[in-house]
């Protein structure tokens, strides 16, 4: 199987709307989720659940470990339960076929190479200001609809997803640096956005000065 058949296949599993949302849901997690908590979640039975996540785990769309949810040991504890993340890899698919990735890394590089990082920043930072949802009410909205995946973890908002996650990994100052000059740009005046990384996620964190959410 080629890697293009390889990700229709990965990507065709998601056909299935329970099994999108169950996906988006674990994705989209802090830590991995269970069989019970995806379930109630999505609103389906535990054992459609299983079915369903298991077939992405089949597609390698998500990763299993396995825990205790509870701190009993020994006899009568009960097997740990089987728990799902998502997994690193990426899946892209485009008809017909197209190489945006090689072009982003060739102008990344010469980007690097030639010093431009203060120039990306402000033009990174003046897209932010333009896009059409710039200074949104609901910035938390804002940034889960561009695949960052937010959370609160107390009065910081986090993002659980890199939208540059493979380009980050190559030039991770001038991808870093990028992506908060334009999450600056985005975010409404009131926030304030800084290099704070999430541990699997992404480079960015975010503080209201009002400290409401």
């Amino acid at each position: 199987m080629t890697a293009e058949d390889a990700a229709f296949a990965a990507l065709g599993v998601l056909g299935d709307p329970v099994r999108r949302r169950l996906y988006r849901h674990v994705a989209s997690a802090v830590g991995d989720v269970g069989r019970d908590a995806a379930a109630e979640a999505v609103g389906v039975s535990r054992s459609l659940a299983a079915f369903h996540l298991d077939k992405l785990v089949e597609a390698g769309l998500l990763a299993v470990s396995f825990r205790r949810l509870s701190e009993r040991t020994g006899p009568g504890a009960g097997r740990p339960a089987k728990m799902y993340r998502r997994t690193e890899g990426e899946h892209a698919v485009s008809v017909p076929p197209r190489s945006y990735d090689v072009a982003s890394r060739l102008l990344a590089d010469v980007v690097e190479r030639a010093g431009l990082d203060r120039e990306l920043r402000a033009a990174a930072k003046a897209a932010g200001v333009a896009d059409p949802d710039a200074s949104a009410d609901d910035l938390v909205e804002v940034l889960r609809a561009r695949g960052y995946h937010p959370f609160w973890d107390g009065e910081t908002l986090r993002l659980n997803n890199c939208p540059f996650h493979a380009l980050a990994e190559e030039y991770p100052a001038l991808i870093c640096g990028m992506n908060l000059a334009l999450i600056e740009g985005l975010a409404p005046e009131g926030w304030s956005a800084a290099m704070d990384p999430c541990p699997g996620g992404c480079c960015v964190s975010l503080k209201s000065k009002t400290n409401e959410h």
